[in-house]
């Protein structure tokens, strides 16, 4: 199968950016695009339509191909637990929780490299060439015995490579020159460098671009310029998205808390386009302050982040709050902590927990069972927000009853009733990652907030058009600074 792989000389290198782009450029010529990762660690992660879990970053970089997310794009997931172990999902089910020593000694070149293959022969099926994306870096010579997400899958795809390297954090030409060093029996494969996220007067690099070419006999594909304009949504919590801060410009204040084993950061990104919204994380309850509103996200282990909340004394501080009548919000995991209960007898989210005390802030208990709820789904909200459709999906362990009556938030299309929603919309809980996408919603949650403190109201922001053009706008970056008639040429194996 014709395609290309995008590898970095380190982790943020920007190689998730240059798939995308590309991924949009290809499928603007009609060559119908598949994204492929085989392994991401990330608990980030994308219902597709079959109810298979895969990682956001392979659903988004589809979205920008313009294709169906399938589990053959990201077919391993290793959604971490504790800093030495991961949950193993293998094509979108759950298989096994490996450390890291032990998923290289019995998963990887076993299972791991025939479920490459697999994919690979499922995606060509159905489309005309791969983008692949590779992982941290390819030069890690501690693991490449027995990696499976950059060489090796080269080698599988038989695909070229092209090396992406951050400049902007320094150090960039001596990234490339040792990449290529530690890699001297895969020299063959790269067919070029991409320098990114580059600031400043492009002529003082040049003298070092031609060095790198005549020296190493490798085409510099192009120069990207630092992107401070798009909104393509971040792969995890370390992304400088999420590095929000309160300003002045912005009043509306909202806290999310700080959770350790955060899942689905993006639930809350949609807020960078609401131009009176500031979005602070929140760790410590002295950095709390006096909020607008105040969201819970979710987690790979609830009950571990909950007793995380109460050792740093964020427990009380959300409390308090609440009995001040705050404004607050729980998506999957933050919607369980906000409940009375959470019962865990057979120690499914956690080995240390069987019972805790959640927040209070909701009637409802959950408990934990052992089969995962992941699906794309849609519903209806008919009660305290303005009558309208909203989508999301669900990726969680757990099912949560009412103890009295409450509204709930949503009934899903299959008849079922989805969270919690008490007093009058100040606080709710929902199941559904991507709430606050649906753009209504959020506009009805804002303009709530905006009324109770007496600011103006504002109307709807059309996110996905702000998307669209996005990708669009990524692929014109591309189109303008990197040679994309090499790029094919790569793809088509002709160099």
């Amino acid at each position: 199968m014709k395609g290309i792989m995008i590898q970095g000389t380190s982790s943020d290198s920007g190689k998730s950016y240059v798939t995308t782009a590309i991924c949009r450029v290809l499928s603007n010529r009609g060559l119908k695009p598949a994204p492929f990762k085989s392994q991401n660690m990330s608990n980030n992660s994308y219902a597709a339509e079959d109810g298979q879990e895969i990682s956001r970053a392979q659903g988004v970089q589809a979205e920008a191909a313009r294709a169906k997310a399938s589990v053959y794009m990201n077919p391993i997931l290793l959604k971490p637990t504790r800093d030495t172990q991961s949950e193993v999902v293998l094509f979108g089910k759950v298989f096994n929780a490996y450390s890291g020593f032990d998923y290289r000694k019995d998963f990887a070149l076993k299972h791991g490299v025939e479920a490459i293959k697999t994919s690979i022969d499922k995606l060509s099926e159905d489309y005309g060439c791969l983008v692949i994306e590779g992982a941290g870096s390819p030069a890690e010579v501690n693991l490449n015995d027995r990696e499976i997400v950059n060489m090796r899958v080269a080698d599988i795809a038989d695909v070229g490579v092209i090396l992406v390297t951050d400049i902007d954090r320094g150090g960039s030409f001596a990234s490339v020159v040792g990449t290529l060093e530690l890699l001297k029996e895969h020299r063959h494969r790269f067919k070029g460098v991409i320098f990114n996220k580059f600031r400043g007067d492009i002529k003082l690099l040049e003298d070092g671009l031609d060095w790198l070419e005549e020296e190493y006999g490798i085409k510099v594909v192009g120069v990207l310029p630092y992107l401070t304009d798009l909104y393509i949504e971040t792969e995890d919590a370390q992304s400088k998205h999420l590095l929000f801060q309160y300003d002045v410009a912005n009043p509306i204040d909202i806290a999310v808390v700080h959770l350790e084993r955060v899942s689905n950061n993006t639930d809350v990104e949609a807020f960078i386009h609401e131009n009176d919204v500031s979005v602070r994380i929140v760790k410590d309850p002295k950095e709390f302050g006096n909020p607008h509103a105040v969201i819970i996200p979710g987690t790979k282990s609830t009950s571990d982040d909950l007793q995380s909340l109460v050792e740093s004394g964020m427990y009380e501080k959300l409390k308090e709050y609440n009995e001040r009548g705050g404004v607050i919000a729980g998506i999957c995991g933050g919607y369980q902590i906000m409940g009375r209960k959470l019962k865990d007898p057979d120690n499914v989210d956690s080995i240390q927990y069987e019972e805790m005390d959640g927040l209070d802030m909701l009637p409802v208990e959950t408990v934990f069972i052992g089969e995962k709820q992941v699906r794309q789904t849609k519903g209806r909200i008919d009660n305290i927000f303005s009558d309208q459709e909203i989508d999301g999906y669900e990726i969680h362990l757990g099912r949560t009853e009412f103890l009295e009556d409450c509204d709930y938030f949503a009934l899903l299309e299959d008849g079922t009733k989805d969270g919690c929603i008490y007093d009058g919309g100040r606080v709710f809980g929902t199941y559904l990652h991507n709430v606050f996408h649906n753009d209504v919603l959020r506009n009805d949650w804002l303009n709530m907030i905006r009324k109770k403190y007496s600011m103006e109201l504002r109307d709807v922001v059309d996110t996905d058009k702000i998307k669209e053009e996005s990708y669009e706008k990524l692929a014109a970056y591309a189109e303008e600074h990197l040679d994309i008639d090499y790029i094919m040429k790569i793809i088509n194996r002709e160099v």
